[in-house]
């Protein structure tokens, strides 16, 4: 039997389903006409699920621009890489997916952080150029991404990128994600959205074999995306998926119940009501590197054909 394929999304979201997608999957409906993520982030669910149509949306208008801008280049994947190679070659940062250009006595002196050493100062160029721009360039803001630190997106409070140089560069891997993610979008209708959760659930007419799937910040962990998420968003989103519910559409939700010594009594107190399956989970906090105890859940309003 051939082992099943999953896709990265090319925008490497930190805490996105990647390494779980698989196994949270097996708890989807086997039949999806419009498949809706709210909190689509990366995108990296999405683009391994299939269903006739697709409705994403993320209130980081960042993240969604990215979205548009990657494909606007279905069927133009040439165009793309030439010029986010253009980008790359203009500041001189190394691209070893075409060749390693990083000298060996940077390497030998810097084992294990030789791509930042390297970088830094054409990085930071390109950031200063980039915020200092009047129109924001997607192109460079991709580029930004993929050599930043821990390739996220962070932005100060003037809405100047902040980040600092990582270690990584673009490589064959990001080359496969990008080349993927062309790839499956060019049969995938999807419609991108730069809403608020509730405004983006309310606009859409719902129609027999939906099925949304949310993975939302999660309340009690430290990422960045988690800053406009508190008690009272949390509790907003699980008021509508009681609505939802009485309507009968079908909802999937990942969350994070136990981190740490904090507990989610909110979302677990809610979840009684509905299904609860363990997930395996792979939460990555760059605040906190310490071992945790993590307790990850998917939250159905639906029996599961697979139980774990």
């Amino acid at each position: 039997m051939k082992k099943e394929k999953i896709n990265r999304s090319p925008l490497f979201y930190v805490g996105d389903k990647y390494k779980l997608i698989k196994e949270i999957k097996t708890h989807f409906p086997p039949s999806i006409n419009q498949f809706i993520e709210p909190f689509v982030g990366g995108g990296s669910v999405y683009l391994n699920v299939k269903a006739k149509k697709y409705l994403l949306n993320d209130i980081d208008k960042n993240v969604i621009d990215i979205h548009k801008f990657l494909c606007s280049f279905v069927e133009k994947e040439n165009e793309f890489y030439d010029l986010i190679f253009s980008i790359i070659h203009k500041y001189n940062l190394s691209l070893s997916y075409e060749k390693d250009i990083v000298p060996f006595e940077l390497k030998k002196r810097f084992k294990k952080t030789y791509y930042a050493h390297f970088n830094k100062e054409n990085f930071n160029r390109l950031k200063k150029d980039y915020n200092q721009s009047k129109e924001k360039d997607i192109a460079v803001l991709y580029v930004l991404l993929i050599y930043g630190f821990n390739r996220m997106l962070r932005f100060n409070n003037q809405g100047n990128y902040n980040l600092p140089v990582g270690n990584i560069d673009f490589n064959r891997n990001v080359f496969n994600a990008l080349s993927d993610y062309f790839k499956l979008n060019k049969t995938k209708q999807a419609y991108w959205y730069n809403l608020d959760f509730k405004t983006f659930l309310k606009s859409i007419n719902f129609q027999k074999n939906d099925f949304i799937y949310l993975d939302p910040p999660y309340l009690i962990t430290l990422s960045e995306y988690n800053k406009l998420w508190n008690e009272e968003t949390e509790n907003e989103l699980l008021q509508t998926l009681d609505i939802l519910d009485k309507e009968n559409i079908k909802f999937a939700i990942s969350n994070i119940t136990h981190y740490k010594e904090k507990e989610n009594s909110l979302f677990i107190d809610w979840s009684s009501k509905y299904n609860t399956y363990q997930i395996k989970s792979n939460y990555i906090s760059y605040h906190d590197n310490t071992i945790k105890k993590i307790n990850e859940v998917l939250v159905t309003n639906y029996k599961s054909n697979m139980t774990l």
